[in-house]
């Protein structure tokens, strides 16, 4: 049998963005906008059946902990993720459940009992987006004064995980014996404490949850700056990331592909996801209305808030709207570096004025707008042409854009053999086709057995 009669086929990886009223400050003024979304259960509820129903992969619910009276509707007023995607495990059966939750500001051993408690309540499903937070206001809501400088960001977040995933491996799988008869409950030997001392944390354990079924929850990463992309290629199943143009997500994607080979690590068990926000109608002319309705939801005004987010919120208005881009030196560097970066070098390449780039950057790409066959092409070019191993989804249009994504064009994705019909498992790791990690503390007994063994018979 020959290697590629091996391989597993590639599956596209949709995930959802579980965004309220929407990424934009002017989103929820549409007419179909549901105003109070991002605390809404009964949205939430629907959209997530909804996703499942089209056998996306995963839900997702970004997250920050520092909002100012400029952030966007939806980051003003939301859930916290672990607790909406508790509740929507109980609404849902198969689709994964993704929270970013920040390592800068949380404990481990916190971080790692919530997500083994909605691996559980899930049936393992559950997967952490891995991030280190960039707004500096963060900082002064745990009682510090400065945020973390970049690469100590990423330092700590190393060790974070590091701490979360030992933790995860705190029982073997078949520690709990459960013996009513003989009074037995667990087996000793099997539990194991983790006794962690880094630069950051000191961790005792054990954690006072077992592993799930899926043996850890997925993790999820965006890595884009030069220190994201080494941390994501290191550590990652699935990668969040931001592309203009098949081009530019070609260039992102080879270039991660090979960290995490030069890791040591097998590409095709790390999934690299664009984010994207398709419109699509039965017709082209449908298609090209409802993108000029959501152009229509972004004036400048609303571009001009969008563009202060990747520089720590900085105030734009001192700025004439009609002249050169500013000169902003180092500014967005310890926040979002990798988008701050990018607009200061769209700016200067093409020589705009500061209206140009926050119009730019606030409203969505034409890639992915047409008819439900003209949309399923484009994704099959990237998917097929080494762009991406799925998509992110952000709605569009509010309460619109995901239904007729759905009804349009996933029966054309899944027609082509791209989107599977039925869920291959009932885990998160099964739809990506990943392992169950092996639980340390049982690969190491395993293998002191073997040596014993091997002294024996020598």
């Amino acid at each position: 049998m020959t290697a590629s009669s091996t391989a597993k086929p590639r599956t596209l990886q949709l995930g959802l963005v579980l965004h309220g009223v929407g990424a934009g400050w002017g989103d929820w003024r549409h007419e179909n906008a549901v105003t109070d979304a991002s605390v809404n259960f009964g949205f939430y509820k629907a959209q997530a059946q909804l996703a499942e129903q089209a056998r996306f992969t995963f839900l997702f619910v970004a997250d920050s902990v520092h909002i100012t009276p400029r952030s966007s509707p939806h980051y003003l007023n939301r859930f916290e993720p672990l607790t909406i995607l508790s509740a929507l495990a109980g609404a849902t059966s198969h689709i994964g459940l993704v929270a970013t939750v920040t390592a800068s500001y949380s404990e481990p051993f916190t971080v790692a009992r919530q997500f083994a408690s909605l691996d559980h309540i899930s049936g393992g499903r559950a997967g952490w987006n891995v991030v280190t937070s960039w707004l500096d206001g963060s900082a002064r809501n745990y009682g510090r004064e400065e945020h973390y400088a970049h690469d100590v960001r990423y330092r700590l977040a190393g060790e974070h995980l590091d701490v979360v995933q030992g933790l995860w491996d705190s029982w073997e799988d078949d520690a709990m014996v459960r013996d009513k008869a003989t009074g037995r409950f667990f087996d000793p030997a099997k539990l194991h404490r983790l006794d962690h001392q880094g630069e950051f944390f000191a961790v005792e354990g054990p954690l006072n949850i077992a592993r799930s079924r899926q043996g850890q929850p997925v993790i999820f990463q965006a890595g884009a700056s030069p220190d994201g992309k080494a941390f994501a290629a290191q550590r990652a199943d699935a990668i969040f990331f931001h592309a203009d143009s098949f081009e530019e997500a070609q260039a992102y994607y080879r270039d991660v592909k090979a960290r995490v080979r030069a890791e040591g690590r097998n590409p095709d068990e790390v999934f690299l996801l664009p984010g994207f926000r398709p419109i699509v109608g039965s017709t082209e002319e449908e298609a090209e209305r409802r993108y000029e309705e959501l152009a229509a939801l972004v004036p400048i005004e609303n571009a001009i808030a969008a563009l202060a987010r990747p520089f720590n919120d900085h105030d734009f208005s001192q700025y004439p709207l009609d002249e050169p881009f500013p000169d902003l030196g180092e500014l967005g560097r310890n926040s979002q570096q990798s988008t701050s970066d990018r607009i200061k070098q769209h700016a200067r390449e093409h020589g705009l004025t500061l209206r140009e780039v926050a119009l730019w950057h606030a409203r969505p790409r034409r890639t992915f707008v047409g008819t439900a066959e003209q949309v399923a092409d484009e994704i099959q070019r990237w998917f097929e042409g080494g762009a991406a191993d799925g998509f992110n989804f952000f709605e569009a249009l509010p309460n619109t854009s995901l239904k007729a994504f759905v009804e349009l064009a996933v029966p054309v994705l899944q027609a082509r053999g791209l989107l599977r019909t039925e869920y291959e498992g009932e885990t998160l790791r099964s739809h990506f086709q990943l392992p169950v990690p092996a639980n340390r503390h049982t690969v190491a007994a395993a293998g002191s057995a073997f040596v014993r063994e091997e002294a024996v018979a020598a």
